[in-house]
């Protein structure tokens, strides 16, 4: 697939640890005397504005916004699945932070159903409820950019 074809000006996107984002522009730069495109990104929840070069795309994860048809397993996902209660939170704070890392909607939505699940049994420590406070937003803010879902859809389940 040519590099030109992943991504249009106007797409939304998923920027794994960062959120989402709206392709704002393919501009050409000279960095260290080297001429190369990039992406002109706007991240949504940061309101911050990254530039990543077309040839990086693939391997920075950025993914296209889930569609319509993906809510079905993601409703899915929070009314079912078990989590593992019995790691220590150490290790379960890898295991969700590698989760995120994915920038995958499924794993991020078992991060947040998992991590409201204990809440409702007992406090978080600072670091998961810092953890279920972004995985959450994240979320949110992608299920928001998903044509078709309206916002009494997103609270119904999350």
């Amino acid at each position: 697939m040519e590099v030109d074809n992943l991504l249009q000006v106007g797409d939304n996107i998923v920027y794994p640890m960062h959120g989402t984002g709206t392709v704002k522009a393919i501009e050409e730069k000279e960095i260290s005397g080297k001429k190369q495109q990039y992406y002109v990104i706007n991240m949504l929840i940061s309101n911050m504005q990254v530039m990543i070069p077309t040839d990086k795309i693939v391997s920075s994860g950025i993914r296209p916004v889930t569609d319509i048809m993906a809510l079905k397993h993601i409703i899915h996902i929070f009314q079912h699945g078990e989590s593992d209660r019995l790691l220590p939170w150490k290790q379960r704070f890898k295991v969700n932070t590698d989760k995120i890392k994915t920038g995958k909607i499924q794993e991020g939505a078992e991060v947040v159903r998992d991590l409201l699940r204990m809440k409702k049994e007992k406090a978080l420590n600072t670091s998961e409820k810092k953890m279920l406070d972004n995985a959450h937003e994240f979320l949110i803010s992608e299920l928001k950019l998903i044509k078709g879902i309206t916002e009494n859809d997103i609270k119904g389940f999350c």
